[in-house]
């Protein structure tokens, strides 16, 4: 079971991955765009040539319309998508200062009780995001310059909540079993260092 919910916590932070370098780079041409329209634009370039600045502005560059609604939504998505990954490996940022000198059953104890109430907040948030879905749905909600519906960028980030759910119950129920019997059910990435 452990390597089932690893390759569906991976699938997603692939995903997500995958979806945050597409957005990067969506940005990157969209500043570009933006750039070189405001340079046809400019005072400097028409009193240089004016016969480029006007080519250039003919070419009909500029910045990609509608970049800030995709990458809000990619940037949500890709945000449950990378949760996952981080639950499963507890790789999520400590400061473990005052129990580095507890002994193992306390800090055992002490990382169930997060994990248990890490899976309850992710549990609430896809719960709330499922409401949000359909309220979004129910209203006809669309982006104001690609008229894409919003419920699209709910329901992305919906489905990638829904595994970042079901990877929490199951780390939530290893920690419990790692607290009960002293072994190590699930691996260890590591957190941040500070």
């Amino acid at each position: 079971m452990t390597k089932l919910v690893e390759r569906a916590a991976r699938l997603m932070a692939i995903t997500g991955g995958i979806v945050l370098t597409l957005l990067v780079v969506l940005t990157c041409i969209s500043v570009l765009g933006r750039g070189l329209n405001a340079l046809g634009h400019s005072d400097l370039l028409t009193s240089l040539s004016g016969a480029v600045a006007d080519g250039l502005i003919a070419t009909g560059v500029g910045p990609v319309n509608g970049d800030f609604e995709l990458v809000e939504a990619g940037v949500a998505f890709a945000i449950f998508s990378f949760l996952p990954i981080c639950q499963f490996y507890g790789s999520h940022a400590t400061v473990d200062v005052f129990t580095n000198g507890l002994a193992p059953r306390v800090n055992r104890a002490i990382v169930m009780f997060w994990e248990l109430v890490l899976t309850a907040i992710v549990l609430l948030i896809t719960w709330r995001l499922f409401h949000g879905v359909q309220a979004k749905m129910a209203y006809g909600d669309t982006t104001f310059l690609l008229q894409f519906p919003v419920w699209w960028a709910y329901g992305l980030s919906f489905l990638a909540a829904v595994v970042a759910s079901l990877v929490a119950l199951y780390c939530a129920f290893a920690r419990i079993v790692e607290f009960a019997t002293g072994r190590y059910v699930l691996p260890y990435g590591g957190e941040a260092v500070h």
